[in-house]
């Protein structure tokens, strides 16, 4: 069958005896197909509102440095790591940009000192990238 939102056709017993009883399909009517169309061009104008949210807030994100200071030995080895959830934290608290951990894209966890980049998936379309210092403490 059809994905949700497709107009297809199908048998009319089929439709009468199982798709409409059950409600998985609507007659495709006049009023019900202009129904559809309005609900598709709000998606759109959603999806459009989010994207540029999302790039609004990737300018912001491109324009930040994140300064992380942690223990560390001599050698520039950190006890302990920076993670996605230290890094989401210190958006909020210095910055106020508040970003899910889960979009921060950490292949692993930051284990010395130094300064990385560090992409951010804000939207499928808008990645962001962000400074990160780590200095030793």
């Amino acid at each position: 069958m059809g994905k949700k939102g497709q107009i297809i056709e199908v048998k009319e017993g089929y439709a009468r005896n199982y798709l409409l009883p059950k409600k998985l399909a609507v007659e495709a009517t006049q009023g019900n197909v202009k129904e559809l169309d309005r609900q598709k061009k709000n998606e759109e104008q959603k999806a459009e509102k989010e994207q540029q949210a999302a790039e609004k807030l990737a300018t912001q994100i491109n324009a930040v440095t994140v300064t992380l200071k942690v223990k560390s030995g001599e050698n520039g080895k950190l006890f302990g790591a920076v993670t996605s959830k230290d890094i989401a934290e210190n958006l909020v608290k210095h910055h106020k940009i508040n970003i899910d951990k889960r979009k921060i894209e950490l292949s692993e966890n930051i284990k010395s000192v130094g300064e990385y980049d560090i992409k951010i998936k804000l939207h499928p379309q808008v990645t962001a990238e962000l400074k990160v210092k780590v200095l030793a403490e």
